[in-house]
């Protein structure tokens, strides 16, 4: 059901208390040959890519930029979006969607925020376990960057 019941505490009325997923980032940042993957200070633990929350008034674009720059330390431009992931069951906490951009990142690696550390990895030699859906995201992205025109 998208929604529970709950009674309003002025008057005792029964009012739908509707779910709703929440919006998050990700972001697939290239840099020196490779892609940065973060490895997450927080549960789930395990590697990902760097990405958060949306908050209220931002827009998606902004959003990357500030996770981006919050878990990595760099600024990102050429922002390309990669595709949006709805899969209820991809974050176990809760239902999330995401909308995933790849981009150019500049400046020096550097974990931050949420990332308990980062790593620059090649496509060819990414770790095997990946936190939430990361590994399949990937997968799409490796596809578009062979199908991609010139």
């Amino acid at each position: 059901m998208p929604y529970d019941t709950l009674n309003c505490r002025s008057c005792g009325a029964v009012v739908k208390n509707y779910r709703n997923p929440f919006p998050t980032v990700d972001i697939i940042i290239e840099i020196n040959g490779g892609i940065v993957l973060i490895e997450r200070k927080n549960p789930p633990y395990g590697w990902a890519l760097p990405g958060g929350f949306v908050d209220y008034g931002e827009s998606l674009e902004n959003a990357a930029k500030r996770e981006a720059l919050e878990e990595t330390s760099l600024e990102i431009s050429n922002l390309r979006l990669v595709g949006c992931y709805s899969d209820p069951k991809r974050d176990a906490r809760m239902h999330t969607i995401s909308t995933v951009y790849s981009a150019t990142g500049e400046g020096a690696p550097k974990a931050a925020d949420d990332a308990a550390s980062l790593a620059i990895f090649s496509l060819d030699n990414l770790p095997e376990l990946l936190c939430f859906d990361h590994a399949d995201i990937l997968k799409d992205y490796i596809r578009q960057k062979k199908t991609r025109l010139p």
